[in-house]
């Protein structure tokens, strides 16, 4: 028997880097509203009563930049000044340009279609840029992700409710969770950590805090993975008032594997909010994972990984593989065979698939992109498993 470790961290909605996310999804929403050609890749920076937004958008439509802001600001708990970030009077900038006219040409018009060699109208539109991107699926959860970055996401939900719901009044917006489950064979035993860092009121005693986020986030998120041995931090480092953007600057793009799937498999380093989808950094991803999960509904694997790299301007990816880990009923090269005739992965036929022109993004900005059974995102739906199944019959049972 092998026994193994695997820890995953996620964050509240008022980390400073989330918040940051959840601005630029919100400007992305804001513009695709209004604007669906429009290509949009903004960024936002957060400090003690500054938010910068910036980056390059290409559209006619015109957005508040300052009303989003101060929006998301407000809906996600900002709005006391003794929190040290407030959205009624934190200054609020704009730096946004036009996406580089090059980068933009080269989307709207493909190197095949350039070339005089489009097949179809897919053919047309480039990847926005260079990069890879992964997707993961397993049998761990009811999800088919990664079962401690499912518990952390739960944890960090769970102590944005108490808080928003009155349960405990004195938390703040700022909050972190981590995970740790024991595994042996590869089945996940037991949680040996659970870790809670919460931003409260300064009059609050730490006793007090300890006993009350166990009790009423810590225990029903985690109830049936705790036993007597289980180690349970709450503020491990003691007092945590000072938090969110007057604590720590905050940034988009900074929380890429609390995005996805909590450490395990690869990442190609390409952050998701802020950006429309002619970005593959987010639509490669969607369409990665949408691969992933439907291979692993059909039976096809225990897990898998789906790699895709792209060149910017170039509609057809360079390469796309797969890795089951040895878990996959067929070997790896027929699943890629069968996987490249049933599924397309360029740019205009992922956003056509998976529908990725409405403004549906700012709920993603925080606790992961996938395994979002409460939003129900179309990358998430296994609705290719007896295409993949006819495609590929089964010839032997998974490891």
């Amino acid at each position: 028997m092998t026994r193994g470790f695997l820890t995953s961290e996620s964050v509240t909605e008022g980390h400073p880097d989330k918040m940051a996310d959840r601005i630029s999804d919100a400007v992305l929403d804001a513009v695709l509203a209004k604007d669906r050609k429009a290509h949009v890749a903004c960024e936002t920076f957060l400090t003690t009563g500054l938010v910068l937004v910036g980056g390059e958008i290409s559209t006619e439509a015109y957005v508040d930049i300052d009303r989003i802001a101060r929006s998301v600001i407000a809906k996600v708990g900002y709005n006391k000044t003794a929190y040290g970030f407030n959205h009624r009077d934190c200054a609020v900038l704009s730096a946004i340009k036009e996406q580089s006219s090059d980068i933009d040409d080269a989307v709207r018009k493909a190197k095949e279609a350039r070339n005089g060699v489009a097949k179809d109208p897919y053919d047309v539109i480039g990847a926005g840029d260079q990069g890879i991107m992964y997707g993961y699926a397993c049998t761990s959860t009811e999800e088919l992700m990664p079962l401690p970055i499912i518990l952390a996401h739960r944890l960090s939900k769970r102590l944005a409710v108490v808080r928003q719901d009155g349960t405990l009044p004195y938390l703040r917006p700022d909050g972190k969770s981590q995970v740790t489950i024991e595994y042996e064979d590869s089945r996940p035993l037991r949680a040996t950590t659970a870790l809670i860092a919460a931003q409260h009121d300064p009059e609050v005693d730490q006793e007090k805090l300890r006993g009350d986020v166990t009790k009423y986030v810590i225990l029903p998120v985690l109830d049936n993975w705790i036993d007597k041995e289980t180690l349970i931090l709450v503020n491990s480092s003691g007092r945590f008032v000072i938090g969110g953007p007057a604590s720590d600057t905050g940034m988009t793009g900074r929380k890429i594997i609390v995005d996805t799937y909590g450490g395990y498999g690869s990442h190609g380093g390409g952050a998701f909010s802020g950006k429309d989808p002619t970005k593959v950094d987010r639509s490669g991803s969607y369409m990665a994972r949408y691969v992933a999960k439907n291979l692993v509904a059909a039976g096809l694997a225990r897990k898998v990984e789906i790699g895709i790299a792209y060149a910017i301007g170039r509609a057809a990816p360079v390469t796309v593989n797969i890795n089951t880990y040895g878990t996959g009923t067929v070997s790896d090269d027929r699943l890629s065979q069968a996987v490249l005739k049933l599924f397309d992965f360029r740019p205009g036929a992922i956003i056509d698939r998976l529908d990725l022109l409405k403004p549906i993004y700012e709920p993603f900005s925080c606790y992961g992109h996938f395994g979002r059974t409460d939003l129900h995102p179309t990358w998430e739906k296994t609705d290719r498993i007896e295409e993949l199944k006819q495609a590929l019959p089964r010839s032997a049972k998974i490891a």
